[in-house]
């Protein structure tokens, strides 16, 4: 089995799991495997039923066409269910491991060259550094990483761990890099009286979830007021090409969710189409699908702008990096009650504060402010702005 293309663009994946042991017996379109690509984690389903043998081991980094494993087709399935081992066949003899005999043994504290340097730089004894090369050995690594003792120690642990990041991760982490080195990237707050917002859900969510079997959350009046302020300032509905700005006439919204593999970003597509009750049934269905691991990269791809809700976590203000190549993301807070004034009055309201992460390359300050104040328009008079006056009607109701 070769590994299939996950999706364009991408050239190599990274083995995560194997589901199945080397020898075991597999039957067609079972999942033997999860990949990681650097836009979603994916299950590899066996081409043919029969005995597997393992081409591959988990963390390896594999090219796109790559053979991982082979089945042999000719095997018959075992009686009873079980999935015997495959018989050992005869293969080229492999290289011995060295006999214990012959293995070097180093004494406590014994260090390569480099690693002596080091440590004497660091006027670290050699004896109170633990080597994690072969046979005890101290290696460059473990000197640079050697702390010298600062006084009485104090009993604690003191033990730290090293794990391989995965494909996504590492991806992640070099887009974001990439953001912060060629954008030109501010960000603007806002905060907004989700008073009316309370009000609605409370009137009518158990209608609403009764008739659509999804409830009426915030990201639907979110989706749909940043709708509205994508149309009345398209710049910030553009991206980027080379030296031009590509502007969309639809609205593709992101929607930042977290996944077992770490964040995903699924697509919301025609956004500007979708009802209260259609945004509220897509997120639902792509959060599940990012849940359990059944995301595509497809479903990740070609978004026009992202919302993020750090409140779920506890957030109260944030700057969110932009998701590229996008030149917009807006991020959601926690709500909070706070005492505003209003008509000279000081009152308690559930607030929260909103922040838009611009690129300022192609869009301005006043086209930024305005955005995020349309949105806090929107969402401060939803009944008027996102549902014409007619919630009934609006809700589906």
């Amino acid at each position: 089995m070769k590994v299939p293309s996950p999706g364009e663009s991408i050239t190599e994946v990274e083995i995560a799991t194997w589901l199945v042991e080397d020898g075991d017996y597999v039957e067609k379109d079972q999942a033997i495997a999860e990949v990681d690509s650097d836009k979603a984690t994916l299950e590899l389903p066996a081409e043919a039923s029969g005995i597997i043998t393992l081409k591959a081991e988990e963390g390896d980094a594999v090219e796109v066409g790559a053979v991982v494993c082979l089945i042999d087709t000719s095997a018959e399935k075992p009686a009873g269910g079980e999935a015997p081992k495959a018989e050992v066949k005869a293969e080229a003899p492999k290289a011995e491991a060295p006999k214990a005999t012959e293995a070097k043994t180093y004494a406590t504290g014994t260090a390569s060259p480099a690693a002596k340097k080091v440590l004497a730089e660091k006027g670290i004894d050699a004896t109170s550094v633990s080597g994690t090369g072969k046979a005890g050995r101290i290696t460059k690594e473990d000197a640079v990483n050697a702390v010298p003792s600062m006084g009485t120690p104090t009993g604690g642990n003191r033990g730290t761990s090293r794990s391989k990041m995965s494909m996504l991760r590492r991806k992640v982490a070099e887009r974001l890099v990439e953001v912060k080195n060629t954008t030109a990237m501010l960000t603007t707050f806002n905060e907004v009286d989700m008073s009316p917002i309370f009000a609605l859900r409370s009137e009518y969510k158990e209608t609403f979830k009764a008739k659509h079997g999804v409830g009426l959350g915030f990201m639907s009046f979110f989706t749909l007021a940043v709708v509205r302020a994508l149309e009345m300032y398209p710049a910030v509905n553009s991206m980027m090409d080379g030296k031009e700005m590509l502007s969309y006439d639809f609205c593709d919204i992101s929607i930042a969710v977290s996944g077992p593999k770490g964040l995903m970003v699924p697509v919301i597509r025609n956004a500007e189409n979708l009802s209260f009750r259609g945004v509220e049934s897509e997120v639902k269905r792509l959060a599940l699908r990012a849940r359990d691991g059944q995301i595509t990269v497809d479903e990740m791809t070609g978004g026009t702008f992202t919302i993020t809700n750090g409140g779920v976590f506890g957030s109260m203000l944030s700057t969110p990096i932009i998701n590229p190549p996008q030149s917009g993301i807006l991020g959601m807070h926690n709500i909070v009650e706070r005492p505003v004034a209003i008509d000279g009055q000081v009152v308690i309201r559930p607030i929260m504060y909103v922040a838009l992460s611009y690129d300022h390359r192609i869009i301005d300050g006043k086209e930024s402010v305005g955005f995020l104040v349309a949105v806090k328009e929107a969402l401060e008079n939803p009944t008027e702005l996102l549902m014409n006056n007619d919630v009934k009607k609006a809700l589906e109701l």
